[in-house]
């Protein structure tokens, strides 16, 4: 672990900066304590947003899926394929899904709203809506906002931890693109 590490973890941030990932090294034990909380987190978001049992909600965790997205838009006949699955609870379980994300964009879409948001920024699709509601916390209202944004001042407003500047870039390039037609040729 220590040699993944590297010496005041030059190792790990050097790899980090190469491929754009975060990198996080852990033990066995941190990393079997991670993965236990991600199943009961996942398993608690699919007994609350599917109305399911936790036998079911396991059992489609164990299959592979990992989102209600998942859920939502496979192929019917993978959910069918599951044993103890029938096409009625398979039908049911995806019509479920659908109805719980549509739930999740309406309650979006009115919290953005009472932030004053326009829609433009509010189904910017380049960055995770928590950070599109951050930024309307923070007073961008919309892509035209966004797109007025200097880097630092983006990556000021979400923390280094959550957006780098090359990313904050890229994310103020996309929303000039959108908002006036400039690529970065024009620019």
């Amino acid at each position: 672990q220590s040699l993944a590490i590297g010496r005041r973890g030059q190792n790990v941030r050097l790899a980090s900066q190469l491929t754009g990932w975060n990198i996080d090294v852990m033990n066995e034990t941190e990393e079997q304590e991670k993965r236990a909380k991600e199943f009961k987190e996942k398993t608690e978001l699919f007994i609350g947003g599917l109305d399911v049992d936790e036998m079911i909600a396991q059992l489609l965790i164990t299959e592979g899926f990992r989102t209600i997205e998942e859920i939502a838009f496979v192929d019917v006949s993978e959910l069918e394929s599951i044993e103890g699955f029938n096409p009625e609870l398979a039908a049911e379980l995806q019509k479920r899904a659908k109805d719980y994300l549509e739930r999740v964009e309406r309650d979006y879409i009115d919290a953005g709203h009472k932030l004053g948001m326009s829609d433009d920024l509010l189904t910017f699709d380049f960055i995770k809506r928590p950070t599109i509601m951050k930024l309307g916390e923070s007073g961008i209202k919309s892509l035209d906002d966004l797109a007025d944004l200097a880097t630092d001042e983006l990556v000021e407003i979400l923390g280094e931890d959550t957006m780098s500047s090359r990313l904050a870039g890229r994310v103020i390039m996309k929303a000039r693109e959108l908002a006036y037609g400039i690529t970065k040729d024009n620019e």
